[in-house]
């Protein structure tokens, strides 16, 4: 890589993070042009350069963040020996970095990130593609050795990561849910949803 596209690099790294100190510091109304350049010290010429635009460098934020996600739930399933111990690393990872990453998880749960689901779904799966292959792996497996319900794939992933999702939305949004406890209860709750003895 040379000198000039280290120094790019690192010029959207700044801004990156710099978009993510916003949104936790301001939220989705505080998170413009001028606040994140103000906060990360590059120009404004660069943001444009390196995203096109405030939507563009949002959704870029977004991207790394997911794909950070998908990668850990990805290792932790792979470290898995059943399908019942994968649909625990799934629920205790993906509630761990919630609460690892607050900010994160409000940025990843927001409405602006539900627009960019809902307007450019098949964009995104495309793009996440890679991450989410060992998912449908993980199911494909389990489901060829009896232990997962044969039920079209996506739906599987539904009864899996709905609840999951929804319980790390309640807790970012209203705080009532103990996340350890739901790392606790959830998975067996998602397991008989899924499991082929369930049927």
């Amino acid at each position: 890589m040379s000198p000039k596209q280290q120094r790019g690099e690192a010029t959207a790294e700044l801004l990156l993070d710099a978009a993510l100190r916003v949104y936790a510091e301001s939220g989705e109304q505080g998170l413009t042009v001028s606040a994140v350049t103000k906060a990360s010290g590059v120009s404004l010429g660069s943001l444009y350069h390196h995203f096109g635009s405030i939507d563009g460098l949002v959704n870029a934020l977004l991207m790394r963040w997911l794909e950070r996600l998908l990668g850990e739930m990805v290792i932790a399933l792979k470290r898995s020996r059943s399908a019942r111990t994968g649909v625990r690393a799934i629920v205790r990872t993906y509630l761990g970095f919630i609460q690892e990453h607050r900010e994160v998880g409000m940025l990843l749960h927001s409405s602006r990130a539900d627009r960019l689901g809902m307007t450019q779904a098949r964009q995104l799966r495309d793009a996440q593609e890679a991450r989410l292959s060992p998912l449908s792996d993980w199911i494909g497996l389990y489901v060829e050795k009896g232990e997962i319900a044969p039920l079209p794939p996506a739906l599987i992933e539904s009864l899996v990561l709905g609840p999951v999702i929804g319980t790390a939305r309640r807790w970012l949004a209203v705080g009532d849910v103990d996340l350890d406890e739901a790392a606790r209860v959830l998975p067996e709750r998602i397991w008989r949803s899924i499991s082929a003895e369930s049927r």
